[in-house]
């Protein structure tokens, strides 16, 4: 039984995860590791049960110990608490790249990594971060992969089971994958997004500054486009820089989708566009419905 969980990088994502377990009835101790303007909030507001700053010490007596930093961080604390972690604790995480932080995994617990590492991510986020914003019902009814070593990953057993029950208890829905499957779906479902979110909003802005009359007859569609793009760049850095091939795949198709809409304004090529996207909402809300 998980007993006491340390996470390290208590913001929006930790943050969320300590203050869902507790609202589940999670009864074991909760460790907050980051930098002290963080962690003082964070106990005064309940989010953790002890603060410590030193992430090494953090972990000691921890049966789960999450980190849910920047992606870069995540491969870094990988190769200096793996040695350290105590015996019989498992080591997860909330990065949204998964390859870069398994081969990392793989290259510290060796044979061991299916007992002492399993990878997660959460598709759950704001476009705010920072533990004032961690929202106990973040999780609900979102999906949280879990990505083990290699493709044919077999059942989950010991911590790593435990750790798949504690993510249901928050309201999510694990869901299996391979690394390298994880970084190309999630490069078109979520990286993608965002980035043209950021295009857009860079966009208005070179072009219209802060023009008020903008900003004041804007409707729902463009506050729906660009709400995303106030998200951190100190984030998705590192995403860019652990999943750059498959990003780079997926924004040059859609280059090639808005160069051919652009020059089919006036053809029927844009009823077909239109009608493609319209099937594809229309399977999207399918889906949704079953699910």
């Amino acid at each position: 039984m998980i007993r006491q969980i340390t996470i390290i990088g208590v913001g929006l994502i930790g943050g969320s995860f300590a203050l869902a377990l507790k609202k589940h009835g999670y009864q074991g101790t909760i460790i907050g590791s980051d930098r002290d303007p963080v962690l003082e909030p964070a106990l005064a507001r309940g989010v953790v049960d002890r603060a410590v700053s030193r992430a090494e010490e953090a972990i000691s007596g921890s049966d789960l110990v999450l980190l849910a930093s920047p992606v870069g961080a995540i491969v870094d604390l990988i190769e200096r608490l793996g040695p350290l972690l105590p015996p019989g604790a498992l080591l997860s995480d909330t990065g949204s790249t998964k390859a870069e932080i398994m081969a990392r995994a793989k290259s510290v617990f060796g044979n061991q990594i299916t007992q002492r590492f399993l990878g997660g991510h959460p598709m759950a986020g704001k476009e705010n971060s920072g533990v004032e914003f961690a929202d106990p019902t973040l999780f609900e009814n979102a999906v949280w992969f879990l990505v083990s070593e290699g493709d044919q990953a077999g059942p989950l057993t010991g911590r790593a089971q435990e750790l798949c029950e504690l993510v249901k208890m928050v309201g999510a829905r694990p869901v299996r994958m391979a690394s390298e499957r994880h970084d190309r779906l999630c490069a078109w479902i979520s990286h993608l997004p965002q980035m043209i979110a950021t295009a857009l909003a860079g966009t208005l802005e070179e072009e219209f500054g802060d023009d008020p009359e903008l900003q004041g007859i804007g409707g729902r569609a463009l506050r729906e486009m660009t709400r995303i793009s106030s998200s951190p760049y100190s984030m998705w850095r590192d995403i860019a820089h652990t999943n750059t091939e498959n990003i780079q795949e997926a924004l040059l198709q859609l280059e090639q989708r808005l160069a051919y809409i652009r020059e089919n304004l006036k053809t029927p090529g844009l009823r077909d566009e239109f009608e493609r996207a319209n099937r594809f909402n229309a399977s999207k809300k399918q889906n949704d419905g079953m699910g």
